[in-house]
């Protein structure tokens, strides 16, 4: 029996969940399972394996397994494009089933969420903590005021404090919005969407359900289509929420009567999104921080206009789930470029 025989015998490892791998002496991959390829791409078979994932220890363990006949359990842990962990089991395969005594077996337990949600909870604490604390402290002194203080008897005053309270509750929701919002993006971050979507569509939609805003500020929205009909791999209602806060981020932080420009092109296999405006723009030095979560170059101008420091977090885990590139050049009063170039879904 041939290995190719052989491995229509495992067909079974179709129906697990976890990642399964079956590769040769070469290293070359023979098998994968359904799940190992949604996982790392449907065409790796007859790749070598150090081109699916990266890791010496595990490379290590197949040398081991590969010439001692010697098994082993190993965490690897991936940081780029996207964060994931793995609890990985390296075995020999089995000569009855395999016909052949050159030959591995690897498992991939997927613990990345169970990791991600450890840190998140960490995290989503001390933010929220450091975050909401303003607002609140804004909210609990006027509803003091009006209830035993100053204001306790004076509508007039009630009338000027009222809207601070409802202001700052309006601050703390978005806060929170956003940040529940992001928290399921990167508890997903890892796994690839598989819809195919037209880009174009969803940057058209995107700018209608913005439209009134960018009435209201006497601006402008221009959109270029210089490529159509091509499609990508994506998720559709994630990439509406990647362009409304490309979009929301140009009106927020531009003065009335600017433009905003946005451009799509197909090159090179890839497709090109490109949005710019007129605005108040980034200092060199802020850019490399600008898609960190909270972090704010104008803190001030940030709360005036209700930015939450979340928007452009969203958005750099939203295009590293696409598996697509984001590049970020400013001038300061000058305005702002954001592209984002995407794999053409073939």
């Amino acid at each position: 029996m041939t290995m190719s025989e052989s491995l229509k015998e495992i067909k079974f490892l179709n129906d697990l969940p976890d990642q399964v791998i079956v590769i040769d002496k070469f290293k070359t991959i023979n098998f994968a399972n359904k799940s190992a390829k949604t996982r790392f791409g449907s065409n790796i078979e007859r790749q070598n394996i150090s081109s699916i994932v990266r890791d010496a220890e595990l490379l290590d363990q197949i040398d081991k397994s590969l010439e001692k006949n010697q098994g082993g359990i190993l965490d690897i842990e991936i940081k780029a494009p996207n964060f994931q962990y793995y609890k990985v089991s390296v075995m020999p395969g089995p000569k009855n089933l395999l016909n052949t005594s050159d030959s591995v077996i690897i498992f991939f337990k997927d613990l990345t969420d169970i990791i991600k949600v450890q840190k998140l909870k960490s995290d989503f604490v001390a933010n929220v903590s450091h975050e909401l604390r303003t607002p609140l402290q804004s909210i609990k002194l006027g509803l003091e005021t009006i209830n035993n203080g100053h204001a306790s008897k004076d509508l007039e005053s009630q009338k000027k404090i009222l809207p601070v309270v409802l202001q700052q509750t309006s601050r703390m929701e978005s806060i929170v919005n956003d940040l529940l919002s992001l928290s399921r993006i990167e508890l997903q971050e890892h796994i690839r969407p598989s819809e195919k979507v037209d880009l174009n569509e969803i940057i058209s939609h995107s700018i209608d359900l913005n439209k009134e805003i960018i009435k209201k500020n006497n601006m402008s929205c221009s959109f270029d289509k210089q490529s159509d009909n091509i499609k990508i791999n994506g998720d559709r209602n994630r990439l509406i929420e990647v362009f409304n806060n490309l979009i929301d981020n140009a009106i927020k932080y531009s003065e009335k009567n600017k433009k905003i420009k946005i451009t799509t092109k197909s090159k090179d296999n890839n497709f090109h999104a490109i949005v710019e405006d007129e605005g108040i723009g980034i200092s060199k030095e802020n850019i490399p921080q600008i898609t960190e979560r909270f972090f704010r170059v104008n803190p001030a101008k940030s709360k005036e206009v209700g930015g939450t420091g979340l928007g452009l977090a969203i958005v750099k885990h939203i295009v590293n789930q696409h598996r697509a590139e984001m590049s970020i050049t400013s001038e300061l009063n000058k305005g702002t470029r954001i592209s984002l170039v995407f794999p053409i879904s073939l």
